[in-house]
Formats: C-alpha cells, sequence, structure tokens
C-alpha cells in the first residue's frame, strides 16, 4: 500500500495578530469650492442685529421693535395731554383794577369749547395709561395681532377726540387774540393776558399729542401689515 502525502495550508501572515489595529489613511478635505469665473465662493458671515431685532423666526424682530417705539410714543404723549388738561382745567383769571362788586372775571367754564378740551384730553391721558399693559403684551409677544388691532382701534378714536378739542379750543383762542370787528367781539387777550398764554399753551400741547397719536396709528397699521 501506498501512503498518502499530507496536504500543507500555508496560514497568511496578515492573519498574524488579529488584534493589531490598522492605521486609517489620513482624509484630505475637499477642496473650496469655486465659481464658475475662477475665483474662490466663501461662505457669507451673518450679518449681526442689536438685541431687539435678533429673531428666529424672520420678522419677529422688526416687530418687537416696533412694539418698544409703540411704548415709548405712548409715555411721550401722555405727558402733553396730562399738562394740557391740567394746564386749560387751571386757567381762571380776574382783573384786580375793578372793585369788588364790578370785577371782569374769565374762567375756561365759561367756554364750552375749552370745557370740551379739557374733558377729551383728559380722556385721552387716562386711555394711554389704560393701553400701556396691552403694549407690553405687544412687545412680549410680536406675533400677536389681537392687542394691536384693539390699540390700533382706539388709537384712531383718540386721534379724533384730541384733534375735535384741539381745534375747538384753538378757534376760541383765536378769537381772544383778535377778535372779530364784525360781529363787535373784542380782543379778550389784551386785558386777560395770563389767561391767553395758559390757554395757547394748552392748545399747542394738545396738537403735539394728536401727532403722536397719529403716529401710533401709522406703527399699529404697519405691525399689523407685516402680520
Amino acid at each position: 500500500m501506498s501512503t498518502s502525502e499530507a496536504t500543507v495550508i500555508p496560514i497568511a501572515e496578515s492573519s498574524r495578530n488579529v488584534n493589531e489595529k490598522v492605521p486609517l489613511a489620513p482624509t484630505i478635505p475637499p477642496p473650496p469650492a469655486t465659481a464658475t469665473n475662477g475665483t474662490t465662493r466663501t461662505t457669507p458671515r451673518k450679518a449681526r442685529f442689536p438685541l431687539l431685532l435678533r429673531s428666529t423666526k424672520g420678522r419677529e424682530g422688526w416687530k418687537r421693535c416696533l412694539a418698544v417705539l409703540d411704548f415709548l410714543l405712548r409715555v411721550c404723549a401722555f405727558a402733553p395731554t396730562l399738562a394740557a388738561a391740567i394746564t386749560m382745567g387751571t386757567t381762571d383769571e380776574t382783573l384786580p383794577f375793578f372793585t369788588e362788586l364790578f370785577q371782569f372775571h374769565t374762567n375756561f367754564a365759561d367756554f364750552p369749547a375749552l370745557t370740551f378740551f379739557v374733558v377729551g384730553n383728559a380722556i385721552a391721558a387716562g386711555y394711554l395709561v389704560l393701553s400701556l399693559p396691552f403694549s407690553i403684551v405687544a412687545i412680549c409677544r410680536p406675533q400677536a395681532s389681537c392687542p394691536r388691532l384693539l390699540l390700533l382701534i382706539f388709537d384712531l378714536i383718540m386721534v379724533a377726540l384730541t384733534t375735535a378739542a384741539a381745534s375747538a379750543a384753538a378757534a376760541i383762542v383765536y378769537l381772544a387774540h383778535t377778535g372779530n370787528t364784525r360781529a363787535n367781539w373784542i380782543a379778550i387777550c389784551l386785558q386777560f393776558e395770563s389767561f391767553c398764554e395758559r390757554t395757547s399753551g394748552a392748545v399747542v400741547a394738545s396738537f403735539i399729542a394728536v401727532v403722536l397719536f397719529m403716529l401710533l396709528v401709522l406703527m399699529s397699521a404697519l405691525a399689523l401689515r407685516k402680520c
């Protein structure tokens, strides 16, 4: 009988150490993207905005900025309306060169237009105080449209009220300064100088408040348009 030869199977050298780690090839970063004209295209940097304008939802930052301006304008408009109401409401003068039995006296209550002026500016001043919480809500929630719509409606009412009150008082003050020869109305400011100075200052303050109310209406309409 012939003996069979044994078959020898070689073992590869790569299996010498299974646990040995093979070093990885270094990664090469991709080349920067180039434009069609051969120039290198760089990644645009993000623009930095002030704190009030930073937002992750598009126009929310601009709405918050408008809401802050709205709040400041309401605070500024409160001063002239209150000053106009107080100045006109405390206007009272008596000419000193007459006897106690025969005196010339003037008061704002003698003119219905001036009484309407005091009431209208007092209402406007009270409204501005009550509207401040709604303006703060608009700052905290720029996307909310209900507070802005409510403020817009009442701001329009206040524009009409203060404009009517200031215009009526301005007509009376104008007659007090110039008079009317056709109606035989004399210019009482020749004697009642303090009365005319105080009423004129109150009318000017009221017209300043009217301008501020108009700005509030424009800002509220702009904010609602971008909702």
